[in-house]
């Protein structure tokens, strides 16, 4: 079977029609993944055991000729940030190594009563802080379409998989970007979630305020599939939404004609690669062309996104980290002779470089005298922020614009200069910071094929009518 275009309906009707088997689908993954895996590195751990159990039980609705459920025999990874039971979950850190949670994720026990095939635990930046996935304790993620480059971050073994078809869908989570851009760099499907729309039950937290659970996939109908299926209240989650969930694939069939797509200019200034801007402007011109009106908009308070974020994902990052101590799970320094002394060691060995820069940020940001004039404004500024996009849609349908400033770079490019790396977000913070939701969506190709992606942004739970845009735009490259 050819992996490259497997889809989600296509996997399905052809374990249905008996055409091929879940088991045999399986086993095929499983296959690539020990063949090319070992110089992408997307995968820390494979659920064989769970995912043939899950695989013969599909196999065996198939042979009865039972009506099989929405995700049946498809093969998906999650990662490494959310909990399965029995498989190890380390969050891309040596702190949590060798822990293993004795739960799943709401998030994994939906797509497995789906019937999806859960194949294991996938690479990502240190507790999902990075553009890169560079700051993994298990080894940077290689892109699958240039392998001297990054796939992203921080769920970039998410992305990867998907661009080296090891897995037909993942789960990412977005903090900051972090499914958004790995997608762009990877030429993948990648979906932020209004936040609440999707569980955070079982996801170790990095910024709660800002944390979003997403699909990766090869298509944006694909991407409707499994967002229909992880969507929704959770009793678990009491920040998840009550509000009903949409009929995300349905919705892909309405036309885009006349709706409203705003340009937000603030997106197009200096920085933006020029072969990106190229891009999205023929992308827009495309959507002009199936007779949607395009409008400028501003969104002025964009030039504070940045620092906005990295004030208040990092203070609620030293809040949320403070739980790994040694004391109840993972890594402990055994040779320190104090209760204190455990933790300073431990923390000190667990944490790479990265997470330890971003607690003592937060940390610094929460302390006595520092709170009001950093943590304080921060959240008054990202109001602001919000406001921009509340008013922006009241005059338009979606916002059209770039996700990365640049496309893939080089490994090791940017390690030693955190502000450029943070820079990577520049696009893509914002939208996170006022909890709307995005999408991004392969729109060409550089003059050295490597992929560009293009940003699409709508109001809070409206995932809807973004990816019916995003279809639009999926459509328009294909020809």
């Amino acid at each position: 079977m050819d992996l490259k275009n497997l889809t989600i309906d296509v996997a399905r009707e052809a374990v249905a029609s008996r055409e091929t088997t879940a088991t045999a689908l399986t086993e095929l993954h499983y296959d690539r993944i020990a063949t090319r895996d070992g110089e992408i590195n997307s995968f820390l751990a494979l659920s064989r055991v769970r995912a043939m159990t899950q695989a013969q039980k599909i196999d065996e609705m198939a042979a009865k000729g039972e009506a099989l459920p929405p995700l049946a025999g498809v093969p998906v990874g999650i990662k490494d940030v959310l909990v399965m039971q029995g498989a190890p979950a380390t969050a891309g850190s040596l702190i949590l190594k060798g822990y293993r949670p004795p739960y799943d994720a709401t998030v994994v026990s939906k797509l497995e009563a789906a019937g999806a095939i859960l194949l294991g635990k996938l690479n990502c930046d240190e507790f999902a802080m990075g553009s890169s996935n560079e700051n993994s304790a298990y080894g940077p993620v290689l892109n699958p379409k240039d392998l001297s480059r990054v796939p992203g971050g921080s769920s970039g073994g998410s992305a990867a998989a998907v661009a080296a078809d090891f897995a037909t869908a993942t789960l990412g989570t977005d903090t900051g970007g972090s499914i958004r851009q790995p997608a762009a760099f990877c030429g993948v499907v990648g979906v932020l979630p209004t936040y609440g729309r999707v569980s955070r039950y079982g996801l170790i937290a990095f910024a709660s305020s800002l944390d979003r659970v997403g699909p990766l996939t090869k298509t944006v109908k694909d991407a409707a599939r499994v967002l229909q299926v992880i969507a929704g209240k959770d009793v678990m989650d009491a920040t998840s939404s009550g509000r009903p969930v949409d009929d995300y694939v349905g919705d892909l069939m309405k036309p885009v004609e006349g709706l409203r797509i705003g340009v937000p200019k603030e997106y197009f200034g200096e920085g933006l690669d020029s072969e990106i801007r190229r891009a999205i402007d023929a992308t827009i011109d495309g959507l002009k062309m199936v007779g949607c009106v395009v409008k400028p908009v501003s969104l002025p308070h964009t030039r504070y996104a940045i620092s906005t974020y990295y004030v208040i994902a990092t203070a609620e990052a030293s809040s949320n980290l403070s739980r790994f101590d040694g004391v109840r799970f993972g890594l402990r320094a055994e040779e320190a002779n104090t209760l204190s002394a455990m933790f300073r060691k431990t923390r000190d060995q667990g944490f790479g470089a990265e997470v330890k820069r971003r607690i003592l940020l937060g940390t610094y940001a929460l302390s006595a005298g520092y709170y009001d004039a950093y943590y304080r404004k921060a959240q008054q500024v990202r109001t602001l922020l919000t406001r921009d996009f509340v008013t922006a849609f009241a005059d338009v349908d979606v916002l059209v614009a770039p996700i990365t400033p640049t496309p893939a770079f080089k490994l090791g490019e940017k390690t030693d200069d955190p502000v450029q790396m943070y820079l990577e977000d520049i696009y893509s913070v914002a939208a996170s910071l006022a909890g709307i939701c995005g999408v991004s969506v392969p729109c060409g190709r550089t003059k050295e094929g490597l992929p560009i992606g293009v940003q699409i942004m709508a109001k809070h739970f409206d995932e809807a009518t973004m990816l019916r845009v995003g279809q639009a735009v999926e459509k328009q490259h294909a020809q």
